[in-house]
């Protein structure tokens, strides 16, 4: 498996339009190949003392922290998808970000190690 991972402060009172593109986005990486596609709403967030997620976006005051993650099959299908998707007219759709893409971090990884307990 082969990870695209995003953390992004969004304002709060921003979070229905946040979950608008975030829908309209997992619709298009679903049509490319995408095999889970998880967004994270803030809950609790502990400040640290040299870094922490609001620090690594340079959150403002009133921001919570998004963190989301796509999965691929690989690395090849993952260059592949991303490649389509930002070529594809739907993207047009999702129109003003509600939040600075500027303060975005961004990362591919590959999976060490994955687990997860299916429902019965």
């Amino acid at each position: 498996m082969y990870i695209s991972a995003y953390i992004i402060g969004v304002p709060e009172d921003r979070k229905d339009d946040y979950l608008r593109i975030a829908t309209l986005f997992a619709e298009v990486a679903k049509d490319y190949g995408a095999v889970e596609i998880c967004e994270n709403w803030e809950a609790y967030i502990e400040d640290g003392e040299v870094t922490d997620f609001r620090k690594a976006v340079k959150a403002e005051p009133g921001e919570k922290i998004v963190m989301s993650w796509v999965a691929w099959p690989d690395q090849e299908a993952a260059v592949k998808a991303h490649e389509g998707m930002y070529n594809d007219p739907r993207m047009a759709d999702l129109g003003d970000m509600p939040f600075d893409g500027s303060r975005m971090v961004i990362g591919n990884f590959e999976t060490l190690l994955s687990y997860r307990k299916d429902k019965d």
